[in-house]
């Protein structure tokens, strides 16, 4: 760190990979007096603005410490599936046999948040491909491209990782028509 050694002026440079934040500058000699409690309490405030660092310092704190993180792909998926669930228009994620083992998974409380998700993990780099079916009547391009921003941020953000590619197959459209037909069938004796 280096400082300015004007008096009066209390400067702070940061070297690289260090928090970088602001001093109060002294304006006592520009000024009558002391600064009063009022004005020292107000600068003291806004003394320190933290800047947000970049991903790479946030991901080893600034510090270039020893040792090692391993993200498994479980967590990626994880990630990604909870991303994609918070879309409009997702209705459910994975193909046919997946959903039936999701119902199977509810019937007794469980989810598996990372159904229909599937990664490839990297040191540094994460693609994740994602089996969804969308409900009607919601824009397929729109929902697919809500997707993969949604996925691409919560994987840079809360992972770290790059994302390279996020690849969506859409595997039904579901109508909410059908659910309440079916239901009306089964309901309606088939014998007199």
């Amino acid at each position: 760190m280096t400082a300015d050694s004007d008096p009066g002026v209390s400067v702070l440079i940061n070297e690289p990979n260090e928090l970088q934040h602001t001093e109060t500058v002294n304006s006592f000699a520009e000024s009558s007096g002391p600064p009063s409690a009022d004005s020292a309490d107000s600068a003291a405030s806004s003394a320190v603005s933290p800047v947000k660092p970049p991903a790479a310092d946030r991901r080893t704190g600034g510090r270039e410490g020893k040792g090692q993180t391993t993200i498994a792909d479980a967590v990626v998926a994880k990630v990604a599936g909870i991303a994609t669930r918070d879309i409009p228009g997702v209705y459910a994620l994975g193909g046919g046999a997946a959903r039936a083992m999701g119902a199977l998974r509810g019937a007794v409380g469980q989810t598996d948040l990372s159904q229909g998700i599937s990664v490839e993990v990297g040191k540094t780099q994460a693609a994740v491909d994602v089996s969804l079916v969308v409900e009607y009547p919601h824009p397929l391009q729109d929902v697919a491209g809500d997707v993969r921003n949604a996925i691409y941020h919560a994987v840079e953000d809360i992972v770290g990782l790059e994302v390279t590619e996020v690849n969506i197959d859409i595997t039904d459209v579901h109508v909410p028509s059908d659910d309440e037909g079916a239901e009306v069938e089964h309901k309606e004796p088939r014998v007199l």
